[in-house]
């Protein structure tokens, strides 16, 4: 991601500096070229010099970016397990992709671990991001994910001819989870999400009683 150029500095700030220290009333933080080079009291700041564009917090909170540890990029309008996969065309799903990961960056997320994507999408929009093409944070892709043959990605009963391939690759023991493992690793994630049991967060499931695989 490109970094912005010249000095940035924002005044009249309360921040919060994400070390569990008490706030800072009155800070001053300085940016120059895209890196945060002074944060503090307003006493302390060193001299801005006289190029710099000036922002009043107006006594807004200032912190860290946060970090989003369980993002669907491609997730929209999800009401029922259909809707993971089968709702929208691929191509309709990128574009809401892009949408989405502008929105988390607004949302003051700076960096999200995508925790599954339809299509590798999530790959590819990382790539996007670092070159500038769309706005989002920086992002950790997991691409589709791996379940076992009867939990909770595989709800699709077989008469329905529906299955959830742009999202879940199915397997069935260590062989198949080896051969998913390395096809997300060709695909360019850099983590692997798995469902080893079933539908662990219904409250009428028992984990004991439920479909398990063994990695």
């Amino acid at each position: 991601m490109k970094l912005a150029d010249g000095c940035t500095v924002i005044r009249n700030a309360r921040l919060v500096d994400g070390t569990g220290a008490e706030p800072v009333p009155d800070a001053v933080v300085m940016i120059r070229d895209g890196r945060i080079e002074y944060a503090g009291a307003s006493a302390n700041a060193p001299p801005a010099p006289d190029n710099a564009r000036t922002l009043d917090a107006r006594g807004g909170t200032i912190l860290p970016g946060l970090v989003e540890a369980h993002f669907h990029p491609t997730y929209f309008n999800v009401a029922e397990l259909a809707d993971l996969d089968i709702k929208y065309p691929v191509e309709y799903v990128t574009l809401l992709a892009s949408v989405n990961a502008r929105l988390a960056l607004e949302c003051g997320y700076t960096a999200a671990r995508s925790g599954g994507s339809l299509f590798n999408i999530d790959v590819w929009l990382k790539k996007a991001i670092e070159n500038d093409l769309v706005l989002g944070p920086r992002l950790a892709a997991s691409g589709r994910e791996i379940c076992g043959a009867g939990g909770l990605m595989d709800w699709n009963p077989d008469f329905r001819k529906i299955g959830m391939e742009g999202l879940v690759l199915l397997i069935n023991g260590p062989d198949d989870a080896r051969r998913a493992v390395r096809t997300l690793v060709k695909d360019g994630v850099e983590w692997v999400k798995t469902y080893p049991t079933g539908d662990a967060a219904a409250p009428d499931v028992n984990d004991h009683h439920t479909l398990c695989m063994t990695f």
